[in-house]
């Protein structure tokens, strides 16, 4: 099956997006090869820029604390199993503990480092970061891999906290919601909200349908319309009932 999640704050979409750089920027850090070297350096740039919200870390550190409070209210419940219950609250705690440890403006030391921000600013024009515009970064691909992963390490390293914190929020707020087996009638679907808070939708298809959602919502109204997977100009919708499971998740 593959998922689509649609956030529908910021917060969670910001979220989502950290959660996808650091984990393209940690596979292609698991590599040797420059190029993998050099996109996992490019993800750590992006991951700098979206992590440098001002409240981005604030907001973790609150609902990390809101989430602490919540498990510890299902101690002593006899429908909960104590010893995960007692991991998650571990769990959350450290990365708690990790955030609040951060000092200054998140990725603040990386911006100290004339180097690297000589090459984010060459990496952020097409093709600027040729060898003959960044002759000592063409010297550093060419350092051995294992130099060049604990370089990368070292950077990236301090930012692991936000990591943490957003794989935990995320994951509480996946668990927040029961999947419900729905149909599109001729490849649209709409509900009504009624005053139904959510912070995210998920949407689980069966990849051989060839099919891929297109999904709009707001505090009234969630729509989503089925469209034939294709290179075709113009998106063309299913012209047949598409089954699917939609869930609301919220926090």
């Amino acid at each position: 099956m593959i998922v689509y999640e649609y956030p529908l704050n910021e917060r969670i979409r910001t979220l989502l997006r950290l959660e996808d750089l650091f984990e393209r920027t940690r596979h292609f850090l698991a590599g040797k090869e420059p190029l993998e070297h050099h996109v996992a350096l490019l993800g750590m740039f992006e991951i700098m820029e979206v992590a440098s919200r001002a409240d981005l870390k604030s907001d973790l550190l609150q609902e990390l604390e809101r989430q602490k409070h919540m498990l510890l209210s299902y101690r002593n419940n006899p429908e909960i199993a104590e010893d995960v219950l007692n991991q998650v609250v571990a769990d959350v705690e450290q990365a708690a503990q990790s955030l609040f440890a951060m000092t200054g403006k998140i990725g603040q030391y990386l911006r100290e480092n004339e180097w690297l921000m000589s090459i984010k600013q060459r990496t952020g024009i097409p093709g600027g970061a040729c060898e003959f515009d960044l002759p000592s970064y063409h010297f550093w691909l060419h350092r051995d891999s294992s130099a060049r992963t604990a370089d990368l390490m070292s950077w990236i390293t301090p930012l692991y906290p936000i990591r943490d914190g957003t794989a935990i929020v995320l994951r509480l707020l996946r668990e927040g919601g029961k999947p419900t087996p729905l149909v599109a009638s001729q490849g649209t679907f709409s509900q009504m909200l009624g005053g139904k808070v959510a912070q995210m939708v998920r949407i689980r298809l069966a990849p051989e349908l060839q099919y891929v959602p297109e999904i709009s919502a707001n505090k009234y109204a969630l729509n989503v319309r089925f469209t034939v997977f294709g290179i075709e100009p113009r998106p063309r919708v299913a012209e047949i009932d598409v089954p699917f499971e939609l869930t609301f998740c919220n926090l």
